[in-house]
């Protein structure tokens, strides 16, 4: 069983940075893990994802140039470096992955099958 554990959220100034990470669990076979998020009253996103075995990555329009995801093998651990944050990146953020989601399109978030509990990110003005 895949279990996903998110850290690193937090509050920060406009401009700022955080580092998320997303520990995982159960994993024995590459895989595509990445970040979505939501902010109260809207759908859930895709921001970053990364298919394990690779390294081919995908970002979202409002957050490629600032955000950063990678992965570490030995530490089953995929991290999100966000910079130049914005008030509108303010969100829960949650770590997801799922071995097929490369059949679609990878920020999907139908395609994604295992979840972690999400961790906040809030950016004040």
């Amino acid at each position: 069983q895949v279990q996903l554990v998110e850290s690193g959220g937090g509050s920060v100034q406009a401009g700022g940075s955080l580092r998320l990470s997303c520990g995982a669990s159960g994993l024995t076979y590459s895989t595509w893990m990445g970040w979505f998020r939501q902010a109260p009253g809207k759908e859930r996103e895709g921001v970053a994802v990364i298919y394990t075995g690779t390294g081919s990555t995908y970002y979202g329009d409002s957050v490629r140039g600032r955000f950063t995801i990678s992965h570490d093998s030995p530490k089953n651990t995929v991290y999100l470096q966000m910079n130049s944050l914005r008030p509108e990146d303010t969100a829960m953020y949650y770590c997801a992955a799922d071995p097929a989601a490369g059949r679609g399109w990878p920020l999907d978030v139908r395609a994604y099958h295992d979840w972690g509990q999400g961790t906040q990110v809030t950016v004040s003005s």
